[in-house]
């Protein structure tokens, strides 16, 4: 089992990969819970999401390189749940109505252990419903325990219960792996991918086959995508931003190529984003 020590002992408290996160919070209850201590090395954090709205918003996300499972209960629709595997492209969802969703964000290489049966690669880019489709047992009345609830201990618990019935698998691969995107998530000084390879003795295929077995991208994608909420986290302060600086400290050669890629994620560039 991955060692849960070397790993951040709670959820996440910032708000990086949410665009405009200012106008989410004002409109919906954003809360994270952690995951039973058993599931901590494999799960960073559960997240619930309520909301009432009069009007419809829009919500979209920069993805991280993780793989959720997601329980829905959305207006005119019966609830549902999915696998959602690693976004490559902005995530935008409508909020209208009343509705709640309850979702379990695995660390990076951590899901593979609760769905040996593939490489999470194969689940990139892609949302897969029922369960079934999935993991090998999904225990019955998984959804309603986890939707029904209006205490959000309870639906933690639902959680809790429907993880450890799925899994984990120990798998030593999926600890490296884990413990590999940490370092890449937490290093700003890892920026290539040979460099980070030698440093870990192994080539760059070996460790790009891990990453696509075990995490479900590559780890230059992943080095990208975190330089990238990096730079949304700057932009959402709304104070003047010295781009050229950022991109010098992200690693980037030159303040172009950090709003080049800044503009194919988010849709504008650093220059013109204002949170509402």
């Amino acid at each position: 089992m991955a060692d849960a020590d070397a790993l951040p002992s709670g959820p996440r408290g910032d708000t990086k990969g949410i665009v405009d996160a200012a106008g989410l919070l004002a409109r919906a209850r954003f809360r994270r819970h952690p995951a039973a201590p058993a599931l901590r090395p494999y799960v960073e954090q559960y997240w619930l999401i309520d909301w009432d709205l009069s009007e419809p918003y829009a919500s979209h996300v920069v993805p991280h390189p993780s793989v959720n499972v997601v329980f829905q209960s959305l207006p005119g629709q019966e609830p549902f749940a999915e696998v959602a595997g690693i976004g490559l492209d902005l995530f935008t969802q409508k909020l209208e109505g009343r509705g709640r969703v309850c979702g379990v964000k695995f660390r990076p290489g951590g899901f593979r252990p609760f769905a040996p049966a593939r490489p999470v690669s194969a689940w990139t880019g892609r949302r897969l419903l029922p369960l079934e489709e999935v993991f090998a047992e999904v225990p019955e009345g998984a959804l309603d325990a986890v939707l029904s609830p209006d205490g959000e201990h309870a639906r933690v618990a639902a959680l809790d219960a429907f993880l450890l019935a799925v899994g984990p698998a120990p798998d030593p691969r999926a600890d490296l792996a884990m413990s590999l995107a940490e370092r890449i998530r937490t290093d700003s000084g890892i920026r290539r991918v040979g460099e980070f390879a030698r440093a870990e003795g192994m080539s760059v295929r070996t460790l790009q086959r891990l990453f696509s077995a075990y995490v479900g991208v590559g780890p230059k994608w992943m080095i990208l995508r975190h330089r990238i909420h990096e730079a949304l986290e700057r932009a959402e302060t709304g104070r003047d931003v010295d781009w050229a600086d950022v991109a010098g400290t992200l690693g980037y050669a030159d303040q172009a190529h950090l709003i080049r890629d800044f503009t194919a994620t988010v849709g504008v560039p650093p220059t013109a984003y204002a949170p509402h």
